[in-house]
């Protein structure tokens, strides 16, 4: 007891002061505690944070386009149906390349099958009289000039009825013929409905396709022949023309035969061409 009232004991006067004191210094102390963070951020940098990392983008590669169409080629191979031809090649070269059986050949409804069958276009390459007949012959059961309106519609229907799955028809020789507007308009008038005519042009004189428009018969004319000399330089030299023409006109129409050398000059450039910008186009496009 002793110890304890032995301490010394504040008097109320100096316990305010005391408390005055203390509640001075507490806002002096902030501000120097501000004063010393202003200086420690000035002087020493903090790093910046790190950027957040994006996740990556996947690579999109992009084909290069391809190059703008230059013009539009129909291309017909005529005198389909004989032996030792080579289809095989022939439809390998492209798609929408035409064929045109002729109907009194020994394979025309077996070649025009198997061409339907690989999903090619099918013409009926049909006989007519050309000029020098019958020094030259078209073969059997070909139009003649000769014969009556009745006749002629007669032959045309059982020459196209002869290749089975034929959309169109061309003319297979036929200069005497397609130039009788009497003739042409016996074979448009025996035509199935629907079908077309290609006017091969054999013959400078043609009224064929003229009178097809007449008639309502959807129709197109021939542009280029393609191996009336039967070389690689000269067929090559056709099917550059043949590309000149569709290039001028937005459309045109070759016509070939399976010659080894039109065969062959396809094969190696058609695929040219392509690149080149230039379609194949079937015949059926063509009509108008």
């Amino acid at each position: 007891m002793a110890g304890r009232e032995g301490r010394r004991r504040l008097s109320p006067r100096q316990s305010s002061f005391r408390t005055i004191a203390l509640l001075t210094l507490i806002p002096v102390a902030a501000l120097l505690g501000i004063l010393l963070w202003s200086f420690f951020a000035q002087t020493v940098r903090l790093p910046a944070p790190a950027p957040r990392s994006r996740p990556a983008r996947p690579v999109v590669r992009t084909l290069p386009a391809p190059p703008p169409v230059r013009g539009r080629i129909v291309l017909i191979l005529d005198d389909v149906g004989f032996d030792h031809q080579p289809l095989s090649s022939a439809m390998a070269i492209d798609q929408d390349i035409n064929f045109s059986v002729l109907p009194n050949a020994p394979h025309a409804s077996e070649y025009a099958r198997t061409l339907h069958d690989h999903g090619f276009e099918v013409l009926c390459h049909l006989p007519m009289e050309p000029e020098q007949y019958p020094r030259v012959s078209p073969g059997a059961g070909a139009v003649l000039t000769s014969m009556s309106d009745a006749q002629i519609a007669r032959t045309t229907l059982a020459l196209v009825r002869a290749v089975p799955y034929a959309r169109g028809v061309n003319n297979h020789m036929g200069s005497r013929a397609t130039a009788d507007r009497r003739v042409m308009e016996s074979v448009l008038r025996a035509l199935p409905n629907g079908m077309y005519f290609i006017d091969s042009r054999t013959t400078g004189m043609s009224v064929a396709a003229a009178v097809a428009r007449e008639m309502s018969v959807r129709t197109a004319t021939r542009n280029v022949f393609l191996d009336d000399v039967e070389t690689d330089a000269a067929v090559r030299l056709q099917l550059r023309q043949l590309a000149r023409e569709a290039e001028e006109q937005g459309m045109a129409i070759g016509i070939g035969h399976m010659y080894p050398a039109t065969i062959r000059v396809l094969q190696a450039d058609i695929p040219l061409l392509r690149r080149e910008g230039f379609h194949f186009t079937r015949a059926s496009e063509a009509v108008r």
